[in-house]
Order: structure tokens, then C-alpha cells, then sequence
């Protein structure tokens, strides 16, 4: 199955330049979501992982931002922007997970060594879901 990529903290700091402190004022301001912050344990203890695409694109759109616009008014943005998201929940034995709709790169039904790719029939379910 495949599985999100993972960037480390510290491979995250390092990309982009940005300090501990400041990572951690944007969670703060609302810029990232703290369920982005995915803590691993590992070989040297536990270490701080998100989602790599997602926190790429969060990155690059506040470091384009930040000089023109403020910390708060980015944040209130992005949060007027993360109310709008429909959600999905998905429920399993293992518990439930509940994932912003506009989150989701591919939906995949994997049997045996079949896969089918459900991600425009779902696409399409939610067009209707609007009318």
C-alpha cells in the first residue's frame, strides 16, 4: 500500500532555512496544523516527521507571503480556507481517521495484486453532493 512520503524535522529546516522557532511560532499562529506534526519513535529516540508534500506547499506559500503579508492575516486565511474543506471519515477496526477532503492525492482499492484507482469516482460523489 502506498504510503505518504515523510520529510524529518530537521531535513525540513535544512530545505527551506527556517529555525526551530520559527517552525514551532507559525504552529502557534495556525499555519500548521499540529496534526502535520507526526512524532516517530526511532534508532536515536523520537523524532518529528510530516507529511512531505503538504508541508512543502504550506512552506513555499508562507515564505512567498510572509514579507507582504502578516503572520495572522496568512493564518486567518488559511484557516477560512480550512473551514471550507469538506471532510472524510474513514472507519476501520483499527479506529476511525478523519481526513480534509482537499488533503486527499489518490483514493486506491488495492486487491491482490489489482489495483483500481477511486479517486474521480469519489470526485464525482461530491459534485453531487452539491447539487
Amino acid at each position: 500500500m502506498e504510503q505518504d512520503q515523510l520529510i524529518s524535522k530537521k531535513e525540513l529546516l535544512a530545505r527551506y532555512g527556517i529555525s526551530y522557532g520559527s517552525l514551532y511560532r507559525w504552529k502557534r499562529k495556525g499555519l500548521i496544523p499540529d496534526e502535520w506534526f507526526i512524532r516517530k519513535a526511532t534508532v536515536t529516540g523520537q523524532e518529528t516527521f510530516f507529511p512531505e508534500e503538504l508541508i512543502c506547499e504550506r512552506m513555499e506559500r508562507i515564505l512567498a507571503t510572509k514579507e507582504d503579508t502578516l503572520l495572522d492575516e496568512l493564518a486567518a486565511a488559511l484557516s477560512g480556507e480550512e473551514q471550507n474543506n469538506k471532510m472524510i471519515v474513514i472507519e476501520t477496526a483499527y479506529g476511525q481517521h478523519t481526513y480534509k477532503i482537499s488533503d486527499i492525492r489518490r483514493i486506491t482499492v488495492i486487491s491482490g495484486e489489482e489495483k483500481k484507482d477511486l479517486t474521480n469516482e469519489m470526485l464525482e460523489i461530491m459534485k453531487e453532493e452539491k447539487s
